[in-house]
């Protein structure tokens, strides 16, 4: 069988739990047709961080092309109504105590960004800033942004107001 790899942003994310020491179960790829029959659409990882909450975790790579994060404006948002509505899904069917998540993550695609005094995480020569919005804040706020590629995404200032950096979240 054909090994399994992750597209960078998963990657770089999967480095950060093991650095920061955050017990995981990523979802291969490969296996995801397990879930085929039940026609939901599978997430990245199952995360275990020590507050002893269980988080069901979509991984969403993205660039950021700004040159600094003080306002939080410039960062792409989007997911499939299928991201959506698969983390609902898997959120309803782990019950209580489990709590679904998007991790944006995003890659500084300019060297000089001033982050802010937020945390960056260096992996594989970039830079990455991930920012997470809890599923239940995402639908609350989301908007159509393409009815032909099925995207909904938050509008700025929800994104500024729902948005938090993964460490608050996980340690």
């Amino acid at each position: 069988m054909k090994e399994f790899v992750r597209n960078h942003y998963e990657q770089a994310f999967e480095n950060w739990l093991l650095d920061n020491r955050i017990q995981y179960i990523p979802v291969d790829e490969h296996k995801r047709t397990a879930f085929a029959r039940c026609k939901v659409k599978s997430f990245d990882f199952l995360l275990y961080p020590r507050n002893g909450q269980i988080i069901i975790a979509e991984v969403k790579g993205r660039k950021f092309k700004g040159t600094g994060l003080a306002k939080l404006a410039g960062f792409e948002c989007w997911v499939t109504a299928d991201d959506v509505d698969g983390l609902m899904k898997w959120q309803e069917v782990f019950g209580a105590g489990h709590q679904a998540i998007f991790v944006f993550a995003y890659k500084a695609e300019k060297i000089d960004v001033d982050f802010d005094g937020r945390d960056v995480f260096d992996f594989d020569e970039s830079r990455y800033i991930f920012f997470t919005v809890k599923l239940d804040d995402y639908r609350l706020f989301m908007k159509r942004r393409s009815p032909k590629w099925q995207t909904v995404t938050l509008p700025a200032d929800k994104f500024r107001q729902c948005a938090v950096q993964i460490q608050s979240l996980l340690l």
